[in-house]
């Protein structure tokens, strides 16, 4: 998996959410959203997702569905380094439906009102996603990039 870098001074606008709402989750609701994370994409997601409550405010977007509250997935940054977007999870029934390009362009928004220039997204599996909802650009000999470090320090 390779890194990609978005500009975020010439992003798309936010796009109109149906049947879901993108929010910040406050601190004290990291319980239901930790427990949906590790529940659904696994134990090394929500360490992750763990530093995104240890920043004032968060550093993670949720999405849910309108009508029954149901958390449908999650976008956040600054979690493993400074200025990378991720992890982003969305629940296979709810892929299709703009949830995901909703959450990620919610999190850029809010990391160029932060001042940051450029996010990397680490470690992208759907590159083609990133590259039809923000421009994002492939960083050449960022495989295995930050994420294939353990056992290779010296």
């Amino acid at each position: 998996m390779t890194d990609l870098l978005v500009p975020l001074y010439n992003l798309p606008s936010r796009p109109v959410m149906e049947g879901f709402v993108v929010e910040t989750p406050l601190p004290h609701e990291s319980p239901v959203l930790l427990e949906f994370v590790e529940k659904n994409f696994g134990g090394g997601w929500r360490a992750e997702v763990s530093m995104a409550f240890t920043r004032v405010p968060p550093r993670i977007k949720a999405a849910a569905d309108s009508s029954t509250g149901r958390l449908l997935g999650f976008c956040c940054w600054d979690c493993t380094a400074l200025g990378f977007l991720g992890p982003v999870g969305v629940m296979k029934e709810a892929r299709g439906r703009g949830v995901g390009g909703a959450l990620v362009l919610s999190v850029l928004h809010s990391m160029a009102e932060a001042g940051y220039g450029y996010a990397v997204v680490g470690g992208a599996g759907p590159v083609d996603f990133f590259r039809s909802i923000c421009d994002a650009r492939v960083i050449p000999g960022s495989d295995p990039g930050l994420y294939g470090r353990l056992g290779k320090r010296s």
